[in-house]
């Protein structure tokens, strides 16, 4: 077996994470609590699922189906050539997995964190066991637990860049824009049956996780090559499973991977494992996966999808992202804990927001306009994400069109549009 130097992990990197080419390649995964509407305290069986799931046949827009360790059932999309196909296949999958799910009394729901039920561990693989015990040992139990059995997102999935210069480019802005998608998406003020505090539960449930990998590579000063900080992130954080020559999984062998390295004895396959137990905000895996995005009502997880690919893959658009980020690009805390209460983020999403409804006609994806709108005007105009329609919904309240609460009564003017841009001839 090949082993591995500080210098092969960074080539490694180099070559694979951040292989760049032309943009224009777009991916999703939707990850669902999967719930009984007749007993919402009640924990579906995974089993269960997964039976229910696999009668209904392979999803018909290409997307695979995978379970998280409590259960939440993730469609991850097909790579598409942009948003509208994109959109048109998940959507279908989501549909047909629904529609599966609804014939025998259960459903998805797209939520942050399990706002009703405490997390209860359901998986049968090893890693999620090896996992388990990573995040026990290092006295992270009730952070890790919640993190792989009760937590939810929609992450996007974009192009490195064009070259080296537009890598570095895409990069930064995927970082900078990450705190207004926490905010602006913010979806889990409830956890277990409790308010926490934070709009986004979610995030605050990963900024309590080992640090080490979950944490932004990209922070406050820093700058320069990617590969070479995702490299130096890579090589410090602790191992989280090794897979001895028998075929058997160990947790925790209490080293980082460099310490490892100066053993001699980790190969390429183990360096590809190891990156996949990596989970900042924002990962390189030969594309950008964002993964800072609560999970949101099914009529809304097509708008961050959106508005993400649309602010870094149209240029008109980026450059107007890039100047609106920039005073909030380091405010992870501030977005988990007020949403879009804060100024300084909400004036940042409203400009992120008109910007990508003014690019989606240009890449194709006009169509996407009118729900885009519809989320602009009753959330970020406002300054407000779904979250707070938990704590602002009251008995009595009357509920809008698909069982989401109506919006808050607000005296701030909007200047979201009412009407989707015009669609291209």
């Amino acid at each position: 077996m090949t082993r591995l130097t500080v210098d092969g992990v960074y080539q490694h990197i180099r070559g694979v994470c951040f292989k760049n080419g032309p943009p224009g390649t777009v991916g999703a995964e939707t990850e669902w609590l999967v719930v009984d509407p007749a007993d919402p305290a009640a924990h579906v069986p995974a089993a269960r699922v997964r039976e229910v799931v696999r009668a209904a046949g392979a999803p018909p827009g290409g997307s695979s189906v995978t379970y998280e360790p409590g259960g939440q059932l993730e469609l991850s999309s097909a790579p598409a050539p942009g948003l509208a196909p994109l959109h048109a296949a998940l959507a279908r999958d989501i549909g047909h997995v629904r529609g599966a799910l609804t014939g025998e009394g259960l459903d998805l729901a797209g939520h942050g964190v399990d706002p009703v039920r405490a997390p209860v561990f359901q998986a049968e693989h090893p890693r999620y066991r090896c996992m388990r015990d990573y995040f026990t040992a290092g006295g992270f139990t009730d952070a890790g637990l919640a993190m792989m059995c009760s937590t939810a997102s929609v992450q996007v999935c974009l192009d490195i860049g064009a070259d080296d210069a537009d890598t570095v480019r895409r990069w930064r802005l995927a970082h900078a824009l990450g705190p207004v998608l926490v905010a602006a998406f913010a979806n889990s003020p409830l956890r277990a049956g409790r308010r926490t505090g934070l709009r986004s539960s979610r995030q605050g449930v990963w900024t309590d996780l080992d640090p080490c990998r979950t944490l932004p590579v990209l922070h406050d000063g820093a700058d320069g090559d990617p590969a070479e900080a995702w490299t130096r992130y890579a090589l410090d954080a602790r191992v989280m499973v090794v897979r001895t020559a028998a075929g058997d999984w160990v947790a925790d062998p209490g080293m980082t991977f460099r310490e490892w390295l100066g053993k001699g004895e980790p190969g390429p396959e183990d360096l590809a494992y190891h990156l996949s137990t990596l989970f900042p905000p924002v990962r390189p895996r030969g594309w950008l996966e964002l993964r800072m995005i609560d999970a949101l009502p099914d009529r809304y997880w097509p708008v961050p999808v959106a508005v993400a690919t649309a602010l870094l893959d149209d240029p008109r658009a980026s450059a107007v992202a890039e100047e609106a980020t920039e005073p909030v690009a380091f405010r992870w805390a501030e977005a988990a804990r007020g949403g879009l209460a804060d100024p300084a983020l909400a004036a940042a999403a409203r400009r992120c927001f008109r910007a990508a409804l003014g690019a989606l006609p240009r890449l194709g994806a006009a169509d996407l306009a009118p729900v885009v709108a519809e989320y602009a005007d009753r959330y970020v105009e406002r300054g407000r994400s779904p979250a707070d329609d938990a704590t602002a919904h009251a008995p009595g309240r009357p509920s809008a069109p698909g069982g989401l609460p109506a919006p808050a009564p607000t005296t701030e003017s909007t200047t979201a549009p009412t009407t989707a841009p015009t669609r291209n001839p």
